[in-house]
């Protein structure tokens, strides 16, 4: 599916399509350049849901775990500023990819290698004449 957005209030209607496959995927990987709006994004993902909490970039912190309505929880990563894989393995990543919940990934280049072979939608934002280019493919593998 691919979306062309001229307006960041136009990511809603891309987050209520991307929660419509939370029934049958739990990990979404977010690519696209600094600025692209890929927390932006998880944002509206995560108010699609009916979450009552506030998003907020997990650059620094690496993770933010949010609750939603269902008793499940989205975790959310941004691994921009990984310096080492060993890091993942520190904060509990494989444990978080295996509780069932949601993990949006930003920046998931810097963790191919653990997250090869994993099941996962593949959303891609691009930057076009100032227009955001939003695609997503499911049932992928890296």
């Amino acid at each position: 599916m691919i979306w062309t957005i001229e307006n960041l209030s136009e990511l809603d209607n891309v987050a209520q399509e991307l929660v419509k496959l939370f029934d049958h995927n739990n990990l979404f990987l977010l690519y696209g350049p600094m600025g692209a709006g890929k927390t932006t994004l998880s944002a509206a993902i995560l108010k699609a849901t009916g979450s009552k909490d506030t998003a907020s970039s997990p650059t620094y912190s690496i993770v933010n775990e949010y609750h939603l309505p269902n008793n499940k929880k989205l975790y959310h990563f941004d691994l921009y500023r990984l310096e080492d894989p060993s890091e993942l393995e520190d904060i509990g990543f494989y444990e978080y990819l295996d509780s069932g919940n949601i993990c949006l990934i930003e920046w998931p280049e810097r963790a191919e290698h653990i997250l090869l072979g994993e099941k996962h939608i593949k959303i891609s934002i691009a930057l076009q004449e100032g227009k955001r280019i939003i695609t997503f493919e499911e049932n992928s593998y890296i």
